[in-house]
């Protein structure tokens, strides 16, 4: 059997999951967390680069405060969220002191990789941490959020993270050995898929069903995950965090758990960007002969391949475009509104002067600025 590849990658994102780092959500677990910092310890002095994308904030701040079961109200959340928030920094830093390693804080939220400056400047400060030696912990910053704008689990997060950092690898940790062909607490004949290619559909077809009682996302999501991953040519291996020294061993090369190889080329950096938005602001669906311009050819779209503009976008914001069935089959950033495009849309360019009064571009999503997402 091949190495695993986290024995070549050089700059790794490993996201461990609440049931990995809490006492069954009821406050922080400090030995499990003592455990990773060793083990992050160990992979760094082998030159890799890593960061942890963590949970558990909210677990310790329910532990802090008190009560007795995790909250179900959004401020409650939120004010959980910032007081464990307190712990799991503190639990984190002087866990990492201990093998004289740095760490930083990084919360961020969807709008902060929404947000073409913003998602820049996240970049660049993630790098220099990397570059001086420092182990940035992640977490989505859930004082603040709504459900609006979440990535929804922090296995989206570390996905995007890796894109974020263009790193090599992304090891997604959890309580299951990994993805099994079937959900193996129901079926004795279930098996362990040892390697497949990231965005393989079938993947997802076995995925499905709910994750452990603590974390917010079930298998369905690290796959999904290993896909957004791939786009930016890093591939992804889900294990078992209880398996012992899992990340030593995955470094020197061991093969554990499940491995999604990216086999795609990856996109280029502006693209990638595009591609990583989960919340859009709006959509467009495109007639037949617009579909197969975008899909065989790359052109960009022009109005008058557009039926109908969904949602209130403005120029400049990421849309998707859909063909009739709704099925998303790209995504870029439009060059007018969703008014001006209702306006100008089923027409010829030469029309849009002439409607609008003014002319930005020829086209509503140049192809330079666009994204295929769909098959």
């Amino acid at each position: 059997m091949s190495q695993s590849i986290i024995h070549a990658a050089h700059r790794i994102v490993v996201k461990v999951g609440s049931s990995l780092v809490t006492n069954e959500g009821r406050g922080l677990d400090h030995a499990a967390l003592l455990r990773w910092a060793e083990e992050i310890a160990e992979v760094s002095k082998m030159g890799k680069q890593v960061l942890l994308v963590s949970s558990g904030a909210i677990a310790e701040g329910v532990a802090r405060l008190g009560w007795t079961q995790k909250p179900t109200s959004v401020h409650e959340k939120q004010a959980a969220a910032a007081v464990g928030q307190m712990g799991l920094c503190q639990a984190y830093e002087s866990a990492f002191r201990q093998h004289g390693l740095k760490t930083a804080q990084i919360l961020l939220t969807h709008e902060d990789l929404a947000d073409r400056t913003r998602y820049l400047n996240a970049r660049s400060t993630l790098m220099t941490l990397l570059n001086l030696g420092v182990i940035p912990i992640i977490n989505e910053n859930d004082s603040v959020v709504t459900a609006e704008i979440k990535f929804g689990d922090n296995d989206s997060l570390g996905a995007l993270v890796t894109n974020l950092i263009e790193g090599d690898a992304l090891i997604i940790l959890t309580d299951q050995s990994g993805l099994f062909t079937t959900d193996p607490r129901k079926d004795p004949d279930a098996r362990l898929v040892e390697e497949a290619e990231a965005g393989d559909l079938h993947l997802e077809e076995m995925a499905g069903g709910a994750g452990s009682s603590v974390g917010t996302g079930g298998m369905y999501t690290k796959i999904i995950a290993a896909k957004r991953a791939a786009r930016s040519g890093a591939s992804t291996v889900i294990a078992s965090g209880r398996e012992p020294s899992v990340l030593t061993r995955l470094a020197l090369g061991e093969r554990i758990g499940t491995q999604l190889t990216a086999q795609s080329t990856p996109l280029a950096a502006k693209k990638q960007w595009i591609a990583d938005h989960l919340q859009l602001k709006g959509s467009v669906v495109l007639d037949a002969g617009a579909v197969r311009a975008l899909r065989l050819h790359g052109s960009s779209l022009l109005p008058i391949g557009v039926k109908e503009a969904l949602g209130d976008f403005l120029r400049g914001d990421v849309v998707s475009c859909v063909d009739s069935t709704g099925l998303e089959i790209a995504r870029g950033m439009a060059n007018y509104s969703a008014a001006e495009t209702r306006r100008i849309m089923c027409l010829p360019t030469g029309q849009i002067e002439a409607t609008l009064g003014y002319i930005d571009e020829s086209e509503l999503i140049h192809r330079d600025n666009m994204v295929l997402m769909g098959a």
